[in-house]
């Protein structure tokens, strides 16, 4: 028998949430941003589930535009960090992509090209984050040689938050983006999954989702995932494989890390690090076992998490069903409490499900 280990992938709550998203943006178009194989939850799954809603797909991995090409998606497909070296730009210009330009070597590039179609590009605008995209004394003749040299179809202008989800607040990158952008007509991409929620003066032309549309709240510490109504498409879930009894004075696990104050009963789950589950979670991060929420007891080990099951009925026992974060109903246990208490983010979580975990599609 395999090892009850599973991850279920609801792609009927990944289009509730991208229906999340076009409630608060109006007319504004979407990117659904689909990199890192879809936060986990796998690019072409998720790809192909959101097809009759997204108006395009944004990704950083050259290797997965060929793959939804490959597969017969025609919609546009925006390449956030553009091409990383200047002869892939044959085959973005094959595969009708649009790059973000972030560096002049890249406007270089694309200018002496001599591509046999123009492409659409994104310039991209440092305003406070500081890692990719024009400061503003390179923005204004970095559009002006694209221009002159008459290699493209449109111009769209991006920025990106540091602070969407802080209490910091987007305003002075705003600011800065709009006296960088002078006043010039051109469409612009801004907002991402925080910023589209919080700050509807920034949501322009494009938006750029990426977190919401799997389920978790880009900013937990002010709303939950349910208050924002964002449904998890990944739900983890493994069985109790094991029972035990602990005397007072009993350790547990790796490091003996937890030790039993009184009698109780432990659960050993089939999961771990080896999973994708956070290696740092520490006891207390909450679990639920049988629809029960509990918590995990002692280290994290490469297959095994051990759980507290003395507050559940004594019926609770080996084969009893463990969501470690997802689910629907009352066996819903938000991935961003999970992430909160192993000091993480669910974004991390979700990107980390191991590849030797079954995959069970539900549409």
């Amino acid at each position: 028998m395999a090892r009850p280990i599973r991850a279920r992938l609801d792609w009927s709550a990944l289009r509730h949430n991208h229906n999340v998203v076009r409630r608060h943006v109006g007319s504004a178009r979407v990117w659904s941003v689909v990199k890192a194989d879809a936060y986990g939850h796998g690019l072409l799954p998720a790809a192909r589930a959101l097809i009759e809603a997204t108006d395009g797909y944004a990704l950083v991995e050259l290797e997965g535009a060929v793959a939804l090409r490959d597969a017969g998606i025609t919609h546009p497909i925006l390449m956030l960090e553009g091409f990383y070296q200047a002869d892939e730009l044959p085959l973005y210009a094959e595969l009708e992509l649009t790059p973000v330009l972030h560096t002049a070597w890249q406007v270089d590039a694309l200018v002496e090209a001599c591509l046999p179609i123009r492409l659409p590009v994104y310039l991209k605008l440092n305003t406070g984050m500081n890692r990719l995209g024009f400061n503003h004394d390179e923005f204004a003749a970095m559009l002006a040689r694209l221009v002159a040299a008459d290699c493209i179809a449109s111009v769209t202008l991006m920025t990106h938050f540091a602070d969407a989800d802080e209490a910091r607040g987007i305003q002075q990158q705003l600011e800065n983006f709009r006296a960088m952008a002078g006043g010039r007509e051109l469409p612009v991409s801004l907002a991402n999954s925080a910023a589209l929620l919080r700050f509807p003066e920034a949501i322009g032309d494009w938006v750029r989702p990426g977190i919401m549309l799997y389920g978790a709240s880009p900013f937990p510490a002010m709303q939950s995932a349910a208050e924002l109504d964002l449904h998890p498409v990944m739900t983890l879930e493994s069985e109790l494989i094991a029972v035990r009894e602990l005397a007072p004075g009993d350790a547990i696990g790796y490091g003996s890390s937890f030790v039993a104050e009184k009698a109780m009963r432990v659960g050993v789950v089939a999961c771990g690090y080896g999973d994708g589950y956070p290696r740092h979670a520490p006891t207390g991060t909450p679990v639920q076992v049988a629809g029960q929420r509990t918590r995990t007891l002692g280290r994290v080990s490469m297959d095994k998490i051990c759980v507290d099951l003395s507050e559940l009925p004594s019926t609770v026992g080996v084969g009893a069903t463990v969501t470690l974060w997802g689910g629907a109903g009352d066996m819903h246990l938000s991935a961003d409490d999970v992430a909160t208490a192993a000091g993480t983010v669910a974004y991390e979580m979700f990107c980390a499900l191991a590849a030797r975990v079954p995959i069970i599609d539900v549409n």
